[in-house]
């Protein structure tokens, strides 16, 4: 019995996932206006498409082993 159950809750997760269609906004509303100094508004896509600033490529290389730091001008102990 409660493989039936398994079986049945895997296949609706299925299920729900191949129901992706275009973003449209409801009915009666609008998309919002479009940005100060563009003609056309933006689409859907283009509302949810992440700009390098929100999503910034790391490069900071991580140390693979363990170093010792360089002196630092500005590490002055906390005032008493």
């Amino acid at each position: 019995m409660p493989r039936k159950i398994a079986i049945t809750l895997v296949l609706l997760a299925l299920a729900g996932c191949g129901q992706r269609t275009d973003l449209r906004p409801k009915a009666g509303h609008a998309l919002p206006t479009p940005p100060y100094g563009r003609v056309d508004k933006p689409s859907s896509p283009e509302l949810l498409a992440h700009k390098p600033q929100a999503r910034p490529v790391l490069s900071i290389e991580l140390h693979q082993r363990s170093e010792e730091r360089a002196d630092d001008a500005f590490d002055l102990p906390p005032k008493e």
